[in-house]
């Protein structure tokens, strides 16, 4: 009957309506834009402890007005409590009460975990590759803005160009990119491992900051910015795919999606991520972009959905069947050392087509 009464009253655009313990833990949530959920910035909050051992929530509270004979009344209406927080401040009170989680758990979404298709597949005896061959493929990944699994934080807060994509000047810049982007992903993943282990904020970005170096070349990675962008995220409660998405994004080699819920209380949404694909290279993330429209497989499916992002690479036929003179490629001219577009166009093509060099 509780969550019954819970759920028709978000939707309503009220608020939850249970007290708490004072040891579990406790949030409240109101729908004050009217959309059906609870998930935009203001709209959830954890509660705050009080002296009688409740639980008040502060989305809209006020103070309390004493009367004459000393007592509290809550000006919003007399069927609001007033309670004194345990910080021993004013005693206030708020039209949303709160949630225990202990009784009625946050449902949360999982991480995407999308590994991508591996850069090397199995061969035959001739040396030929028996898998199916992806060009600038990419990979489903999700980072969330302010909300209550992360703290009110914004994990997809951008740091700035991290992973630098600048054309250089050898055929094998793109490969060194490839292995760039890999060098992202084990960065990340010993950065959080060490927070997780117990390790403070700074010593976990420097552990993650020495996996991003090895066996790549450091003056492709600002290793300052991803040290301080690596420290700010962990300090935030963002998890390992929300530091990634966070740095290829700011990067810009992540095409965004679309929002999703990724978190629920008895079905009422209480914090959105973001989907995205990610891909290796900036270069990669503009073809993508600029050749899907040109195929009919991708006209139906598109970029999939925020929640499934739609991230695989071209099949050769198709790589070979998109008309390059009609992409814009001029958000990448710009980052490209003093150079003609068509010498850049022709040294372009030729990396391309190292990808079918045996």
């Amino acid at each position: 009957m509780r969550d019954s009464r819970l759920l028709l009253a978000l939707m309503a655009g009220a608020s939850f309506a249970v007290t708490a313990p004072v040891h579990a833990e406790a949030l409240c949530a109101a729908d004050l834009d009217g959309n059906g959920d609870a998930a935009a910035p203001g709209e959830t909050a954890s509660c705050l402890a009080t002296t009688s051992e409740t639980w008040l929530c502060p989305i809209e509270a006020v103070n309390c007005v004493a009367d004459t004979d000393g007592s509290y009344a809550c000006p919003l209406g007399d069927q609001f409590a007033c309670e004194i927080p345990a910080s021993g401040s004013t005693p206030a009170c708020s039209p949303h009460a709160c949630l225990d989680t202990d009784a009625t758990p946050i449902a949360e979404e999982p991480a995407m975990n999308d590994p991508g298709v591996p850069a090397d597949g199995a061969l035959d005896a001739e040396g030929n590759c028996t898998a199916g061959i992806e060009i600038f493929s990419g990979r489903a990944m999700r980072c969330r803005p302010p909300g209550l699994s992360d703290s009110f934080q914004n994990c997809c807060k951008d740091k700035g160009k991290i992973v630098k994509d600048g054309m250089g000047s050898s055929i094998s810049s793109i490969g060194t990119k490839i292995a760039v982007a890999k060098g992202v992903f084990t960065g990340m993943k010993a950065a959080y491992t060490a927070f997780k282990a117990g390790a403070t904020a700074g010593e976990a970005a420097s552990a993650g900051a020495n996996a991003l170096i090895v066996g790549i070349d450091p003056t492709s990675i600002a290793i300052s910015l991803a040290v301080n962008f690596m420290i700010e995220v962990l300090l935030a409660g963002c998890d390992q795919e929300d530091m990634e998405t966070g740095m290829l994004r700011g990067s810009d080699m992540c095409h965004e999606v679309g929002t999703y819920c990724s978190s629920k209380i008895l079905g009422i949404c209480v914090q959105k991520a973001r989907g995205h694909c990610c891909f290796n290279t900036r270069l990669g993330r503009i073809i993508q972009e600029q050749g899907r429209p040109q195929l009919i497989a991708f006209n139906e499916i598109g970029w999939g959905t925020p929640k499934y992002p739609y991230c695989r690479g071209f099949t050769p036929e198709e790589f070979q069947a998109l008309d390059f003179s009609k992409m814009d490629l001029s958000e990448y001219y710009s980052d490209i050392e003093a150079r003609t577009q068509s010498e850049v166009q022709i040294d372009m093509e030729e990396r391309i087509n190292a990808y079918f060099q045996p």
